[in-house]
């Protein structure tokens, strides 16, 4: 399907917390993917300045760093996603992924790299037999998070009660940021009494989603943040056509709606 056009700018500017520049070749038709370039300066013409670009297996951990080192847009998050971990233990054992997660460990420390992620749990992709790698992955990543002292950015899919269990017994490190939060009133609660900020996306705006915008309410204004998590998750009136920075106004539209303020107020809010 065709790039969406870009929607009318943001009254302020805000911070898409979320996106993956480097993943649209795979699902943009044709023989190029957009330039990340073209991309940064469609979303600053909207409102959306900057972008927390996440790299998460070692090949894109090192391109998203490369691709930030000369933007100032753009900050980083590197990890081996929970679903590659579970291949990739599959595929070529422990050892592998061990070794993956040390590269990982050693790209952390690059200054444009502010966090540690998307790392966590997804029993949604992964079948039973993956989720022992997933939980030993998870274990690493919220360390080196600590030794490190960066955001930890969590993916949590399907796996609430083991994505809290893992974080109470990690110690979880002082900033956790849930990336596209798909729990309830009750796990928001949980996440606000801790700290933990949530991170919402795409989903917000789907017509079946009145549980996830009932927590979306329960949020902190201090704890709130907006994603795209793009080229995935694209927001209702795109839904089904590929996602990027540029659409983010979209969400932070019905975001600032369903906790009943004004889009100025909640452009600086989220300006973080």
């Amino acid at each position: 399907p065709a790039a969406p056009p870009s929607p009318r700018p943001l009254a302020g500017p805000v911070v898409d917390t979320h996106t993956h520049l480097n993943l649209h070749d795979r699902y943009l038709h044709g023989e190029t993917s957009p330039d990340p370039d073209e991309l940064l300066a469609l979303a600053a013409s909207v409102g959306v300045p900057k972008v927390v670009q996440i790299g998460c297996d070692v090949a894109y951990a090192r391109a998203s760093i490369e691709l930030a080192r000369s933007r100032p847009a753009v900050v980083v998050g590197v990890s081996v996603h929970p679903n590659d971990a579970a291949r990739l233990h599959a595929s070529e054992g422990g050892a592998a992924l061990d070794r993956a997660i040390d590269e990982i460990g050693d790209l952390a420390g690059a200054d444009v790299v502010r966090a540690v992620g998307e790392t966590g749990l997804d029993y949604y992709r992964t079948a039973a037999d993956g989720r022992a790698a997933q939980a030993h992955a998870f274990g690493r990543h919220i360390a080196l998070a600590n030794e490190l002292g960066k955001t930890l950015v969590i993916h949590d899919r399907d796996a609430h009660a083991d994505v809290l269990a893992a974080l109470a017994a990690g110690p979880a490190p002082e900033r956790v940021v849930f990336h596209c939060f798909s729990g309830d009133v009750a796990m928001a609660r949980h996440c606000a009494e801790r700290g933990w900020f949530m991170s919402f996306a795409g989903p917000v705006t789907y017509k079946a989603n009145d549980v996830l915008r009932a927590a979306l309410r329960e949020v902190p204004d201090d704890l709130l943040l907006v994603e795209t998590d793009a080229p995935y998750l694209t927001p209702v009136p795109e839904r089904g056509r590929p996602n990027a920075s540029y659409l983010m106004p979209h969400t932070v539209r019905v975001i600032a709606a369903e906790r009943a303020t004004d889009e100025p107020a909640m452009c600086d809010l989220l300006h973080a």
